[in-house]
């Protein structure tokens, strides 16, 4: 076979590979999820779990919308809560939906026992341990954010670490789980000296480039968090004063999901920001 045959049949097995991954039901509920359909997502999880009781990986994808669901009545999900940092650690309690916080811890429990279950019997269930690093980080977010716990939420988030560690240990990696290692990366590169000395994750070292590069990585080879990480770096490049580059970024968003309406303001809201920057400096000379 020469070099050209084999060229093409590369080309062609590439092809082919990339077609056989068909949307599943967890990447159909994701869909619904980033363009705030939660409800929608919830729709197409019930039906599921109906079938496949016993798949761990369904409730805790049910406990993250419940959480985002949350998060978006509460405004948390807007890209200005992230930026600032009093609105981050401001000690006023908010106001959470009782009936939505039970049924997402109720939901991740019932992941954690079907997790359990599984990976008794194969220590290398990627889907059991997935599902159990994202209940886990779904209760942190809402016990910081929400109920502001952050002892509470200081062992979850540990725990959550240990759980993408061990899938990115996996051959192949679950890449989604760099989002876990490099959100934390970020949080500690920003905590004050004092903090630091309480705040300690093995493995962390605080760096805000190592954390850029991890959430890329979600985003070049994630499977159901590039959405996601790409939001968590717009925020990152609000943060660091890179707003052209946080632009960029949620304008594929908006482009991938045209529902959000939160993506289309935050477009229109950093656009406008830029366009007046410029006319200021043309103002200027």
């Amino acid at each position: 076979m020469n070099l050209v045959c084999v060229l093409m049949w590369l080309v062609a097995a590439a092809g082919q590979a990339k077609a056989v991954q068909q949307p599943t039901v967890i990447d159909r509920a994701f869909n619904r999820m980033y363009n705030c359909d939660f409800a929608g997502a919830h729709a197409i999880l019930d039906e599921q779990i109906r079938t496949y009781p016993e798949d761990p990986l369904l409730y805790s994808v049910q406990a993250a919308a419940y959480l985002y669901s949350e998060f978006h009545r509460l405004k948390i999900l807007e890209t200005d809560f992230f930026a600032d940092d009093n609105k981050i650690t401001d000690k006023k309690i908010l106001k959470p939906d009782p009936w939505s916080r039970s049924q997402l811890f109720q939901k991740t429990g019932e992941a954690r026992k079907r997790a359990a279950a599984k990976l008794a019997s194969d220590p290398k269930d990627r889907n059991a341990m997935f599902a159990l690093c994202m209940a886990s980080e779904v209760e942190a977010d809402y016990t910081s954010l929400v109920e502001k716990k952050y002892i509470r939420s200081y062992s979850l988030s540990k725990e959550s670490q240990l759980y993408a560690r061990k899938l990115l240990s996996m051959n192949p990696p679950f890449y989604d789980a760099y989002l876990t290692l490099g959100s934390v990366e970020y949080v500690v590169g920003n905590l004050n000296f004092f903090f630091k000395l309480f705040v300690r994750f093995d493995q962390i070292q605080g760096s805000k480039q190592k954390a850029v590069e991890e959430l890329k990585r979600v985003v070049e080879n994630g499977r159901y968090y590039p959405p996601f990480a790409k939001i968590l770096l717009s925020v990152i490049y609000l943060r660091e004063n890179q707003p052209q580059q946080a632009l960029a970024l949620l304008q594929e968003m908006q482009r991938d999901f045209p529902e959000n309406p939160l993506i289309k303001d935050e477009v229109s809201r950093i656009s406008g920001r830029l366009s007046r920057d410029r006319q200021g400096d043309t103002s200027r000379r």
